[in-house]
């Protein structure tokens, strides 16, 4: 079912993981670590499946794609180097938009001549 609409993702702490898989491995069941924390039984079973195959290592939290534009909201005091690279990261993003227009416009053209993929 997931989490309620509206709601908000938590990070854990690598500690936080480590301490409620080590609780399940010793034999305390995943309900009532669930109704103890309040973390869903089924990502303590993920965290656990996790340790399991990979470690300590397996718990950490991994960093998520972001805006790469994000770092120059202060764009008034950035250094030359910074403006240089901000204006090459929306160069790159410019790109890559035209670069699918262009794609979708060749598949639109070959689509109509009736040599799209079927």
């Amino acid at each position: 079912m997931g989490r309620p609409k509206g709601g908000k993702n938590i990070a854990h702490s690598k500690e936080e993981k480590l301490r409620i898989v080590k609780r399940n491995l010793k034999g305390e069941t995943l309900l009532s670590l669930e109704r103890e924390t309040g973390i869903y039984h089924s990502q303590i079973h993920k965290w656990t499946k996790q340790y399991l195959a990979g470690g300590e290592s397996a718990l950490e939290n991994k960093r998520k794609a972001g805006n790469p534009l994000a770092k120059y909201t202060r764009k008034k005091e950035l250094t030359e180097i910074e403006q240089l690279e901000y204006r090459i990261a929306v160069l790159e993003r410019e790109l890559l938009k035209k670069d699918s227009e262009i794609e979708k416009l060749k598949n639109l053209n070959a689509r109509e001549r009736g040599d799209g993929k079927r």
